[in-house]
């Protein structure tokens, strides 16, 4: 044997004690990787069916996750309760978070449901007099504004047990709500007023008016200072503005180049209004036509393009990153080219469609971060973020 040759017992020997550190280390830095993989939030659009009227054809019944990150692919159905006299599934109203509750919370023609994200099991379900309708939940997530079905009040419920609080009048026929980010105020939008009320959400009462904007509010979004309010209101193809300071009506833009005309559901030529997340611009629902109109949200509020749809859209909101629009038609528009990207699809490969979804941010189950169900104004949080 050659002087420089090692034993061939010596080379397996050697081979084995690498072999057991390599597995050693290999079996590290796989699980640092998965603590890794595990502790980076997933982002996923959770979306609310039957989320137009009580139509089962656009994705059936209960909520429908798809992953952002994965082309919006549908990952899985949870099963909601909420059915009318019927016996049918009840329309979903509205869809909300609570992050420190870890809990979904969705509003139909008759109550609430609290749905736990870590369990995906029904925490409590409560009907309130008066039934519901799209609700808003504060910012510490602790409390909720519910409109009643088109009655003259909201309810004030305790997010944690579902127990009313207290009671808010207004006008006549309650319908949208939005909590804003200071959690100071509660806007509330009333059908048929053409004031949107301001409330105080520490007397729970409304101590402000909005207004008076040209005619009954519908879908309206605020930016992230809650100084500008921008609201479709009943007959008007496009939008108004208002300032939620000195409450007056700023602007009146009507959509150029596009006609009213019979639409299928909300009875308004604009029913759906979302800012972008950065707020540099207003996109506007056109029901007849089965288009999104977009404008710059400043002065002189230019008319910029229009995005063909395949069904009529009631609403719209964005990825909390401002990348994605989701009108409730069920398209995933590219927000900086305008394209389609994709279109939403359940299990069975049906379209699924929806006025109300909002985006979760996930680890092993606990929701990190929340979008919202309105296309509200994010430019103060994305500057911080």
């Amino acid at each position: 044997m050659h002087s420089s040759s090692i034993p061939r017992c010596h080379v397996l020997a050697l081979s084995i004690v690498l072999s057991v550190l390599f597995s050693r280390f290999s079996s590290h830095f796989a699980i640092a990787g998965n603590l890794v993989d595990e502790d980076k939030p997933k982002k996923y659009l959770y979306v609310a069916v039957p989320g137009i009227r009580n139509y089962l054809g656009y994705g059936g019944h209960g909520i429908l996750v798809f992953d952002i990150e994965e082309e919006h692919r549908f990952v899985k159905r949870i099963p909601t309760r909420g059915y009318s006299s019927n016996g049918k599934p009840s329309n979903v109203k509205g869809i909300a978070v609570s992050i420190p509750l870890n809990s979904l919370f969705i509003s139909t023609l008759e109550g609430v449901q609290r749905l736990s994200l870590k369990t995906e099991k029904i925490v409590w379900e409560r009907a309130y007099e008066g039934g519901a309708d799209r609700m808003a939940i504060s910012p510490d997530g602790r409390t909720m504004y519910l409109p009643s079905l088109e009655k003259d009040f909201w309810n004030v419920i305790d997010c944690e047990t579902g127990d009313r609080m207290a009671t808010i009048s207004v006008h006549e026929r309650a319908h949208n709500t939005i909590y804003g980010a200071s959690g100071s105020f509660a806007y509330l939008a009333d059908i048929n007023s053409p004031y949107l009320h301001v409330a105080d959400t520490r007397l729970h009462k409304v101590t402000r008016k909005i207004g008076p904007f040209s005619h009954g509010i519908r879908p309206f979004t605020i930016n992230s200072e809650e100084s500008l309010v921008f609201v479709n209101v009943n007959e008007r193809l496009g939008f108004e503005v208002g300032d939620l300071h000195t409450g007056e009506v700023l602007a009146e833009i009507q959509v150029e180049g596009w006609e009213k005309g019979p639409v299928r559901r909300h009875g308004n030529p604009s029913h759906g209004i979302g800012l972008t997340p950065d707020e540099t611009e207003v996109w506007v629902c056109d029901g007849h036509n089965m288009r999104l109109h977009l404008f710059q949200a400043f002065p002189p509020y230019q008319q910029l393009t229009t995005i063909p749809l395949q069904d009529m859209p009631g609403w719209i909101t964005f990825s909390r990153d401002g990348r994605y629009a989701y009108p409730s038609s069920g398209e995933v528009i590219d927000v900086e080219t305008r394209k389609i990207l994709y279109l939403l699809q359940d299990e069975n490969h049906n379209y699924v469609a929806s006025e109300k979804m909002i985006e979760l941010h996930l680890v092993n189950g606990q929701v990190q971060a929340a979008g919202d169900q309105f296309g509200l104004g994010r430019k103060i949080t994305i500057n911080q973020e």
